[in-house]
Protein backbone atom coordinates (compact mmCIF):
# COMPACT_ATOMS: atom_id res chain seq x y z
CA UNK A 1 0.00 0.00 0.00
CA UNK A 2 2.65 2.22 0.60
CA UNK A 3 4.53 1.45 -2.34
CA UNK A 4 1.45 2.17 -4.46
CA UNK A 5 1.07 5.43 -2.59
CA UNK A 6 4.34 6.36 -3.30
CA UNK A 7 4.04 5.27 -7.07
CA UNK A 8 1.00 7.59 -7.72
CA UNK A 9 2.68 10.27 -5.66
CA UNK A 10 5.52 10.23 -8.34
CA UNK A 11 2.99 10.20 -11.35
CA UNK A 12 1.04 13.19 -10.42
CA UNK A 13 4.14 14.80 -10.35
CA UNK A 14 5.35 13.53 -13.76
CA UNK A 15 2.35 14.66 -15.09
CA UNK A 16 2.35 17.80 -13.57
CA UNK A 17 5.89 18.45 -14.62
CA UNK A 18 4.81 17.32 -18.37
CA UNK A 19 2.06 19.93 -18.47
CA UNK A 20 4.29 22.91 -17.19
CA UNK A 21 7.14 21.85 -19.93
CA UNK A 22 4.59 21.82 -22.70
CA UNK A 23 2.87 25.06 -21.41
CA UNK A 24 6.66 26.28 -21.36
CA UNK A 25 7.56 25.36 -24.98
CA UNK A 26 4.54 26.66 -26.60
CA UNK A 27 5.17 29.75 -24.91
CA UNK A 28 8.88 30.29 -26.78
CA UNK A 29 7.98 29.00 -30.28
CA UNK A 30 6.84 31.53 -32.46
CA UNK A 31 4.51 30.63 -35.17
CA UNK A 32 4.01 32.22 -38.52
CA UNK A 33 1.04 31.98 -40.98
CA UNK A 34 2.29 30.76 -44.03
CA UNK A 35 -0.34 29.87 -46.68
CA UNK A 36 -3.94 30.73 -46.74
CA UNK A 37 -6.41 28.40 -48.22
CA UNK A 38 -10.29 29.00 -49.27
CA UNK A 39 -12.56 27.38 -51.73
CA UNK A 40 -15.61 28.77 -53.32
CA UNK A 41 -18.89 27.08 -51.28
CA UNK A 42 -22.00 27.67 -54.20
CA UNK A 43 -25.10 28.97 -52.21
CA UNK A 44 -28.08 28.22 -54.58
CA UNK A 45 -31.61 29.07 -54.19
CA UNK A 46 -32.69 25.43 -53.26
CA UNK A 47 -29.92 24.42 -51.27
CA UNK A 48 -31.10 27.34 -48.37
CA UNK A 49 -34.80 26.84 -49.03
CA UNK A 50 -36.52 25.67 -45.72
CA UNK A 51 -40.10 24.12 -46.26
CA UNK A 52 -41.45 25.08 -43.41
CA UNK A 53 -39.89 29.06 -43.72
CA UNK A 54 -40.87 29.16 -47.51
CA UNK A 55 -44.45 27.99 -46.59
CA UNK A 56 -44.88 30.67 -43.92
CA UNK A 57 -43.19 33.46 -46.08
CA UNK A 58 -45.11 32.54 -49.29
CA UNK A 59 -48.26 34.52 -48.63
CA UNK A 60 -46.85 37.90 -47.35
CA UNK A 61 -44.52 37.72 -50.80
CA UNK A 62 -47.24 36.97 -52.80
CA UNK A 63 -48.79 39.80 -51.61
CA UNK A 64 -46.04 42.14 -51.91
CA UNK A 65 -45.71 41.31 -55.34
CA UNK A 66 -49.31 42.29 -55.88
CA UNK A 67 -48.56 45.05 -54.55
CA UNK A 68 -45.52 45.85 -57.08
CA UNK A 69 -46.89 44.63 -59.87
CA UNK A 70 -49.89 46.51 -59.80
CA UNK A 71 -50.03 49.12 -62.94
CA UNK A 72 -50.67 52.48 -62.31
CA UNK A 73 -50.02 54.43 -65.48
CA UNK A 74 -48.47 54.07 -69.38
CA UNK A 75 -44.82 55.37 -70.79
CA UNK A 76 -45.00 55.41 -74.48
CA UNK A 77 -41.45 55.82 -74.62
CA UNK A 78 -38.36 54.58 -73.08
CA UNK A 79 -36.90 57.28 -70.54
CA UNK A 80 -33.12 56.76 -69.55
CA UNK A 81 -30.14 59.05 -68.37
CA UNK A 82 -27.91 57.88 -70.87
CA UNK A 83 -29.25 60.31 -73.52
CA UNK A 84 -28.26 63.78 -73.19
CA UNK A 85 -25.10 65.78 -72.68
CA UNK A 86 -26.65 68.27 -69.87
CA UNK A 87 -30.76 66.62 -69.66
CA UNK A 88 -32.13 63.49 -70.06
CA UNK A 89 -35.67 63.42 -70.07
CA UNK A 90 -36.26 60.73 -66.81
CA UNK A 91 -33.86 62.97 -65.11
CA UNK A 92 -35.86 66.10 -66.38
CA UNK A 93 -39.46 64.17 -65.44
CA UNK A 94 -38.08 63.67 -61.88
CA UNK A 95 -37.41 67.25 -61.02
CA UNK A 96 -40.63 68.71 -62.25
CA UNK A 97 -42.21 65.59 -60.91
CA UNK A 98 -40.59 66.51 -57.44
CA UNK A 99 -41.51 70.28 -57.52
CA UNK A 100 -45.07 69.61 -58.71
CA UNK A 101 -45.68 67.21 -56.28
CA UNK A 102 -43.18 68.76 -53.44
CA UNK A 103 -45.02 72.06 -54.08
CA UNK A 104 -48.40 70.45 -52.82
CA UNK A 105 -46.80 70.19 -49.16
CA UNK A 106 -44.74 72.72 -49.16
CA UNK A 107 -47.35 75.82 -50.09
CA UNK A 108 -49.47 74.13 -47.68
CA UNK A 109 -47.35 73.90 -44.79
CA UNK A 110 -45.24 77.25 -45.68
CA UNK A 111 -47.55 79.12 -48.06
CA UNK A 112 -44.45 78.75 -50.30
CA UNK A 113 -43.42 78.12 -53.33
CA UNK A 114 -40.96 75.63 -54.40
CA UNK A 115 -38.39 77.46 -57.33
CA UNK A 116 -36.29 75.09 -58.36
CA UNK A 117 -35.02 71.15 -58.16
CA UNK A 118 -32.48 69.96 -58.34
CA UNK A 119 -31.32 66.35 -58.02
CA UNK A 120 -27.98 64.24 -58.95
CA UNK A 121 -27.55 61.94 -61.91
CA UNK A 122 -26.28 59.26 -60.21
CA UNK A 123 -29.19 59.22 -57.85
CA UNK A 124 -31.39 57.61 -61.03
CA UNK A 125 -30.65 53.58 -60.70
CA UNK A 126 -33.18 52.72 -63.73
CA UNK A 127 -34.84 52.97 -66.71
CA UNK A 128 -38.61 54.17 -67.10
CA UNK A 129 -38.85 51.41 -69.95
CA UNK A 130 -41.67 51.63 -72.46
CA UNK A 131 -45.02 50.20 -71.62
CA UNK A 132 -46.98 49.47 -68.32
CA UNK A 133 -45.94 51.41 -65.18
CA UNK A 134 -45.74 49.82 -61.44
CA UNK A 135 -45.36 50.23 -58.51
CA UNK A 136 -42.01 48.04 -58.97
CA UNK A 137 -41.08 50.42 -61.38
CA UNK A 138 -40.69 53.45 -58.97
CA UNK A 139 -38.54 51.25 -56.57
CA UNK A 140 -36.25 50.18 -59.14
CA UNK A 141 -35.84 53.91 -60.47
CA UNK A 142 -35.27 54.98 -56.51
CA UNK A 143 -34.46 51.88 -54.89
CA UNK A 144 -33.37 54.28 -51.93
CA UNK A 145 -34.99 55.74 -48.41
CA UNK A 146 -34.49 59.37 -49.24
CA UNK A 147 -36.56 62.31 -48.72
CA UNK A 148 -37.48 65.46 -50.34
CA UNK A 149 -36.41 68.50 -48.29
CA UNK A 150 -36.22 72.79 -49.27
CA UNK A 151 -33.04 74.45 -48.87
CA UNK A 152 -33.97 78.56 -48.75
CA UNK A 153 -30.58 79.64 -50.73
CA UNK A 154 -29.66 83.13 -51.86
CA UNK A 155 -29.00 84.43 -55.33
CA UNK A 156 -25.06 83.49 -54.64
CA UNK A 157 -25.04 79.73 -53.97
CA UNK A 158 -27.63 79.89 -57.55
CA UNK A 159 -24.87 80.71 -59.13
CA UNK A 160 -23.02 78.31 -56.89
CA UNK A 161 -25.54 75.44 -58.86
CA UNK A 162 -25.03 76.77 -61.88
CA UNK A 163 -20.80 76.29 -61.61
CA UNK A 164 -21.49 72.52 -59.92
CA UNK A 165 -23.30 71.67 -62.99
CA UNK A 166 -21.01 72.87 -65.52
CA UNK A 167 -17.94 71.08 -63.34
CA UNK A 168 -18.71 68.10 -62.96
CA UNK A 169 -20.33 67.85 -66.70
CA UNK A 170 -23.39 65.75 -65.80
CA UNK A 171 -27.32 65.94 -66.60
CA UNK A 172 -28.12 66.57 -62.96
CA UNK A 173 -32.00 66.85 -63.28
CA UNK A 174 -32.79 69.98 -63.18
CA UNK A 175 -36.20 71.78 -63.30
CA UNK A 176 -37.57 75.61 -62.56
CA UNK A 177 -33.89 77.22 -63.69
CA UNK A 178 -32.58 77.43 -67.46
CA UNK A 179 -29.02 79.19 -67.97
CA UNK A 180 -26.66 79.30 -71.34
CA UNK A 181 -22.87 77.68 -70.50
CA UNK A 182 -20.50 79.90 -72.38
CA UNK A 183 -17.39 79.33 -74.04
CA UNK A 184 -15.15 79.91 -70.87
CA UNK A 185 -17.58 77.67 -69.15
CA UNK A 186 -19.27 80.03 -66.69
CA UNK A 187 -23.36 80.18 -66.66
CA UNK A 188 -25.18 83.31 -68.37
CA UNK A 189 -28.72 84.57 -69.19
CA UNK A 190 -29.89 82.66 -65.82
CA UNK A 191 -33.54 82.36 -65.15
CA UNK A 192 -35.49 80.97 -62.84
CA UNK A 193 -39.10 80.28 -62.72
CA UNK A 194 -39.18 82.72 -66.06
CA UNK A 195 -37.39 85.39 -64.35
CA UNK A 196 -33.64 86.87 -64.56
CA UNK A 197 -32.13 85.46 -61.27
CA UNK A 198 -31.79 88.21 -58.39
CA UNK A 199 -29.13 87.83 -56.64
CA UNK A 200 -30.74 89.41 -53.69
CA UNK A 201 -33.52 87.04 -53.71
CA UNK A 202 -34.01 83.63 -51.35
CA UNK A 203 -34.98 81.00 -54.00
CA UNK A 204 -36.71 77.48 -52.27
CA UNK A 205 -34.43 74.68 -53.86
CA UNK A 206 -35.69 71.11 -53.42
CA UNK A 207 -33.92 68.43 -53.46
CA UNK A 208 -32.94 64.79 -51.78
CA UNK A 209 -31.80 64.81 -47.61
CA UNK A 210 -28.71 63.16 -49.04
CA UNK A 211 -27.64 66.00 -51.38
CA UNK A 212 -29.02 68.40 -48.98
CA UNK A 213 -26.39 67.07 -46.47
CA UNK A 214 -23.42 67.66 -48.81
CA UNK A 215 -23.55 64.59 -50.74
CA UNK A 216 -21.81 64.50 -54.07
CA UNK A 217 -19.66 67.29 -52.77
CA UNK A 218 -22.79 70.14 -53.33
CA UNK A 219 -21.21 72.28 -50.48
CA UNK A 220 -23.59 74.95 -51.44
CA UNK A 221 -26.63 73.17 -49.88
CA UNK A 222 -24.59 73.65 -46.52
CA UNK A 223 -25.30 77.84 -46.65
CA UNK A 224 -29.41 77.47 -46.69
CA UNK A 225 -30.53 79.63 -44.47
CA UNK A 226 -33.87 77.42 -44.12
CA UNK A 227 -34.07 74.20 -44.04
CA UNK A 228 -37.81 72.22 -44.69
CA UNK A 229 -37.73 68.85 -44.89
CA UNK A 230 -41.31 67.97 -46.28
CA UNK A 231 -41.05 63.97 -45.02
CA UNK A 232 -42.22 62.68 -48.32
CA UNK A 233 -39.61 60.10 -49.88
CA UNK A 234 -38.82 60.46 -53.35
CA UNK A 235 -40.10 57.10 -54.35
CA UNK A 236 -43.57 58.29 -53.02
CA UNK A 237 -43.44 61.37 -55.17
CA UNK A 238 -42.80 59.02 -58.25
CA UNK A 239 -45.60 56.54 -56.92
CA UNK A 240 -47.80 59.22 -56.58
CA UNK A 241 -47.04 61.13 -59.93
CA UNK A 242 -47.95 57.85 -61.85
CA UNK A 243 -50.85 57.17 -59.68
CA UNK A 244 -52.36 60.72 -61.04
CA UNK A 245 -51.56 60.04 -64.53
CA UNK A 246 -52.61 58.18 -67.31
CA UNK A 247 -50.05 58.26 -69.51
CA UNK A 248 -45.96 59.73 -68.47
CA UNK A 249 -45.07 62.61 -70.89
CA UNK A 250 -41.38 63.24 -70.91
CA UNK A 251 -40.64 67.25 -70.75
CA UNK A 252 -39.36 68.42 -74.06
CA UNK A 253 -38.17 71.73 -73.29
CA UNK A 254 -34.26 72.81 -72.79
CA UNK A 255 -33.03 73.21 -69.22
CA UNK A 256 -28.72 74.15 -70.82
CA UNK A 257 -27.82 75.01 -73.73
CA UNK A 258 -24.01 75.91 -74.80
CA UNK A 259 -22.76 79.13 -77.01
Amino acid sequence: MVKLKKYNGFLKLFVIFLTLFSISSCSTKNYNLTKIEGKQVPVTEKAGETPEIENFIKPYRDHINKDLDNVLAYCPETLDKSTGKWQTSIGSLMADVCVQRGNLVFNAREKKDIDICLLNHGGIRAILPKGNVTTRTAFEIMPFENSLVVMALKGDQILDITAYIIKEKKPQPLSGMTFTITKDNKAKDIMVQGKPLDLNKTYYVATNDYLANGGDSMAFFAKSTQKFDLNYKLRDVLIDYFKEVDTVVAPKNIRITEE
